[in-house]
């Protein structure tokens, strides 16, 4: 009897085990709770900055839908509505005292649906198409792309400086592609613009995979006092957006951009104390 009971022992423990694994999928999920920062089992998720996130995601995908009924303008507006919210959420989830394992997650999802798919899939129904198979490899480099960025970006939290970006940060790679499309949406495309927008797609991809570094902006103090002309300076710039959106932004879009690479090189040849530079510190190095 004593032997039937021990078998009959491991049989109830799977059940046990069985009936946990089969509890509903919101009934406990794991928050990282900021406030103490230890985790903790919660009911749910947090709604606010994960509705935010939601808009986010939204926009993307009706960027996707818009670009391919040749809405272009639309398309790249809604990349830009994306932009905004993805800065939105987080700083809400922090004012708030929400942030979560889970808001983190979903959010990088939402960012590779608007800063990744979003765009490639818009430039590639208003000019890589004409390209053929050369149009749609590009664009899925592109992608691709936003995808190991994303991931390399999650990996690095926690590890990485956050007043610098490893690599041109997604939002502002699909803000290149939008506007090069806002601006080019009522131009005929022919075989060069077309070459053109494979091009500058192709480089805003491989740039956010590069090892370049970028300003992150985080931090900036908005709280703080700054000169005068600072405030003309930002409302010079609100008035040149006014006036031609999709220019404008093209253009800041590319001086950071090429902010990472400018930088690079100034590093690498700039003369130091002794008037070597780094490169020739790196010859000696090697000949040695």
């Amino acid at each position: 009897m004593s032997v039937q009971r021990d078998k009959e022992k491991p049989a109830d423990s799977a059940a046990g085990s069985s009936e946990e694994i089969r509890l509903p999928v919101d009934e406990h999920i794991e928050e990282e709770v900021s406030a103490s920062g230890k985790r903790v089992r919660a009911r749910g998720v947090y709604l606010l900055p994960n509705l935010i996130t939601t808009g986010a995601l939204f926009s993307g995908f009706y960027a996707i839908v818009a670009g391919m009924n040749s809405h272009f303008e639309a398309a790249a507006i809604a990349i830009f509505v994306a932009m905004v919210l993805d800065g939105l959420d987080g700083r809400v989830a922090r004012l708030t005292d929400t942030q979560s394992a889970f808001g983190v997650q979903y959010d990088s999802l939402s960012d590779m649906v608007s800063f990744g798919l979003a765009p490639a899939l818009v430039a590639f129904s208003w000019a890589l198409k004409t390209l053929g198979k050369f149009g749609w490899a590009i664009a899925f480099l592109y992608a691709a792309c936003a995808a190991l960025r994303l991931a390399r970006f999650n990996t690095q939290v926690g590890t990485v400086d956050k007043g610098v970006f490893i690599g041109l940060a997604s939002p502002t790679a699909a803000a290149i592609v939008a506007s090069m499309v806002w601006a080019g949406h009522e131009v005929e495309v022919g075989p060069i613009l077309a070459v053109i927008a494979a091009l500058v797609t192709a480089a805003a991809g491989l740039l956010m995979v590069s090892n370049f570094r970028y300003t992150s902006f985080k931090r900036l103090d908005f709280k703080g006092r700054v000169p005068f002309v600072m405030m003309l300076a930002v409302i010079l710039v609100f008035s040149l957006v006014t006036i031609d959106p999709a220019g404008v932004l093209l253009t800041l879009a590319i001086l950071y951009t090429l902010s990472g690479p400018l930088l690079w090189l100034w590093g690498r040849f700039r003369p130091t104390a002794g008037g070597a530079t780094k490169s020739d510190r790196a010859n000696a190095k090697d000949r040695q």
